[in-house]
């Protein structure tokens, strides 16, 4: 008996549970809102009855349209969605025509975008405040702290009772009030200390001098958010990129590029480079004609080395004697003839043979800049080997990586090159037909002065037909003499 009445209080009990637990289920079904209200506060979503769709739909364009290029609407969103607001708007005539140019040009430009949120962020203090909220007494003040972080002083001015905002007049008190915030209208654009600072500073050297230069923020284009930077590697980390990835772009189209020319601290020891390159080229052999041009026949050799130790790179195209000697004296006794010949083999550029070589076969023919301005030094494949210059001036890599260190690149060549004469196209007009009337002679004896007559021509074409016709005139008299005659007995 106490084993049937346990056993039914215990079917009762689970009954009970599983109908409560149906109940509840049913309750969530018919009402999804309980299950997804608290995600919803969580998410900061504003409804339009915000202080911020209030805004964007006002007549206060110019801060509207900052607020959205500053991407501050997530971070105003989640600020709403915690406290309320008050927002300082200035006027449209204040962002665009009383504001300097220059300024704001400053805080449209992509690299100056926290100065642009920290900007907007001074007129926005997250505390509802009223405009009955203000002080009633000219000599007390009231300060607030901004999304900035900095801070504004609300005051009543003494004689006109007129209500400001650090410096700026409230032309426009609770312009626009919302559940969640107020907007007041102002005057004025309020400018922080710091960002007047950071404005201040781009004009000045010794501030940038020793900053570490830092690329612009990166906006998501999908999110319009900022995408945070990569941490810093940790010291003695290896390379985020291979040794590969970072050479030169491009199949081996050239080796990595070298540093930039630099200032007057002279990194690079150019004379040393120059002294080792051209003792190279006098224990290869071969060019001993070229390095007496470059150290004794002319001052190259002191130009090279003051480019290379200002960071500049260079390849030399050496003729060897052979060719050398072909020169003749004509081609070098003009003043300054050596030094024009030697500019047009030097480039601008550090090229190797195979860095050449990978060039002329992707690209067919490739122009190197040369230090005979404006003259450039043609490039070509030929018989498996890099050709410079066209036709009977042409030359060919012979000796491939003379001297090559980094900085500058000996290749030798087979032949003096010259820049193509520059041949200006003769302008050779047709020749036109004129046509010409048949000039009359006039009979012998009948001479006319141009300078006696000036209508010369027409008094010889009026004499010309006087005549003609009393030419006429005899043959018909003759002719018809000839009738009489021949009608007579």
């Amino acid at each position: 008996m106490d084993f049937h009445v346990y056993g039914v209080s215990r079917l009762v009990f689970i009954s009970s549970i599983l109908v409560f637990f149906v109940g509840i289920c049913l309750a969530l079904s018919e009402n999804p809102n309980i299950r997804s209200s608290s995600p919803a506060n969580n998410s900061g979503q504003i409804n339009s009855n915000s202080v911020l769709v209030a805004l964007l739909d006002s007549h206060y364009t110019e801060l509207a349209e900052l607020v959205e290029k500053a991407l501050l609407l997530q971070t105003l969103e989640e600020t709403v969605g915690k406290h309320n607001i008050t927002i300082f708007a200035p006027r449209n005539e204040a962002l665009e025509r009383d504001l300097d140019p220059e300024f704001k040009r400053f805080l449209l430009e992509p690299g100056n975008l926290k100065s642009l949120q920290k900007l907007l962020m001074f007129h926005i203090i997250p505390t509802r405040i009223g405009s009955n909220q203000w002080p009633t007494h000219p000599e007390s003040t009231q300060h607030h702290r901004t999304l900035s972080h900095d801070h504004l002083f609300l005051t009543r001015h003494e004689k006109t009772g007129d209500k400001t905002v650090d410096r700026a007049k409230l032309i426009h008190p609770d312009f626009l009030t919302r559940p969640d915030g107020v907007i007041h209208g102002i005057e004025r654009l309020l400018i922080p200390q710091s960002v007047q600072d950071d404005f201040n500073k781009r004009r000045s050297l010794r501030s940038i001098s020793a900053v570490k230069p830092e690329a612009a923020p990166e906006v998501d284009p999908r999110t319009h958010r900022l995408k945070k930077p990569a941490p810093p590697a940790n010291p003695g980390s290896p390379p985020a990129l291979p040794i590969y990835d970072a050479l030169a772009p491009g199949p081996s189209l050239a080796p990595a590029p070298a540093p930039g020319p630099g200032g007057p601290h002279h990194h690079f020891n150019g004379e040393a480079q120059v002294k080792d390159f051209i003792h190279t080229l006098l224990h290869y052999g071969g060019y001993n004609e070229m390095a007496d041009i470059l150290v004794n026949l002319t001052s190259l050799a002191t130009e090279m080395g003051r480019l290379v130790s200002e960071g500049y790179v260079l390849t030399v195209l050496a003729p060897n004697d052979e060719a050398m000697a072909k020169l003749t004296t004509e081609q070098l006794s003009e003043p300054g003839a050596p030094e024009q010949i030697m500019y047009y083999h030097l480039v601008p550029e550090y090229q190797t043979e195979e860095s050449m070589y990978n060039a002329v076969r992707r690209f067919g023919k490739v122009r190197y800049d040369t230090l005979r301005l404006p003259h450039k030094v043609v490039a070509q494949e030929a018989d498996g080997s890099v050709k410079f210059g066209q036709g009977d001036g042409s030359a060919y890599l012979f000796d491939p990586d003379i001297y090559t260190d980094g900085r500058i690149s000996v290749q030798g060549i087979d032949g003096v090159l010259f820049p193509p004469e520059e041949v200006e196209p003769k302008k050779t007009a047709q020749p036109t037909k004129v046509v010409s009337k048949p000039r009359r002679e006039l009979p012998a004896g009948f001479w006319c002065s141009e300078v006696k007559v000036r209508y010369c021509d027409w008094v010889k074409m009026l004499l010309w037909s006087k005549m003609q016709q009393d030419k006429i005139r005899r043959k018909a008299k003759d002719v018809k003499v000839m009738e009489l005659e021949g009608s007579s007995p």
